[in-house]
């Protein structure tokens, strides 16, 4: 059986990490992203007509989805006084809504397969710093989504969230002192998610559902004090 994955937000990063480790497991991966790249689908997952031509699309080609990953999302670090309602409402849409639209229009084929759907969230749902409200509450309304998911998809469908921590997708140069502050002892890479997203889409998974995995190298156990 070939089974068949989307991964959304796959051009780099995180999503590019999915798409390549589920290809490795032998999945037919489509990836989707508003950025050109090689193997991805040009597709604004924002858009309701966007999402249900890429769909259609999946449907046609291939007549099957066993996998969904919804990992498309940005950031807008703005003072909330500067921060406009367009770029709040840009940012919502992208992160949180375009979940929303992919299982709802994904989902006769996710039922039929008895698939899964993996959110990709952020610690950022459950800490934060300044000037991120709107990326905050993207991701703390997708972990809240994901278990809403769950309740109502299944049996037939399983969904579940990993929220990462610290995860360098741009090979830049760290300190000694990044790395060291994780109780890992190092910073988190793509491929850190990419084996818990293969792990939470397959048949091992199967009694795990509305669950959220954080995978931040310890550092939302850290406890602080400040001298």
């Amino acid at each position: 059986m070939n089974r068949v994955a989307l991964v959304t937000g796959a051009a780099r990063g995180i999503g590019a990490a999915i798409a390549a480790r589920l290809r490795r497991d032998g999945y037919t991966v489509i990836g989707a992203d508003r950025q050109a790249a090689e193997g991805c689908i040009l597709a604004d997952v924002a858009d309701p007509t966007a999402v249900q031509a890429l769909i259609e699309e999946i449907d046609a080609s291939h007549g099957r989805l066993d996998a969904l990953v919804c990992n498309a999302g940005f950031m807008i670090r703005k003072g909330i006084e500067e921060l406009s309602l367009a770029e709040w409402s840009s940012v919502l849409a992208t992160n949180l809504t375009s979940t929303f639209l992919l299982v709802k229009q994904a989902l006769p084929l996710l039922r039929a397969a008895r698939g899964a759907v993996v959110t990709i969230a952020s610690t950022r749902a459950h800490q934060s710093e300044p000037d991120t409200e709107c990326y905050a509450a993207s991701k703390g309304g997708l972990v809240a989504l994901t278990h809403a998911l769950a309740a109502s998809l299944g049996p037939e469908v399983r969904v579940n969230c990993i929220s990462p921590g610290w995860i360098d997708t741009s090979n830049s140069t760290l300190s000694l002192e990044d790395h060291a502050q994780h109780f890992t002892g190092r910073v988190g890479v793509p491929n850190d998610i990419a084996g818990m997203a293969a792990y939470l889409l397959g048949p091992e998974a199967g009694f795990i559902t509305g669950a959220e995995f954080i995978i931040d190298g310890g550092m939302t156990r850290k406890m602080i004090y400040v001298p």
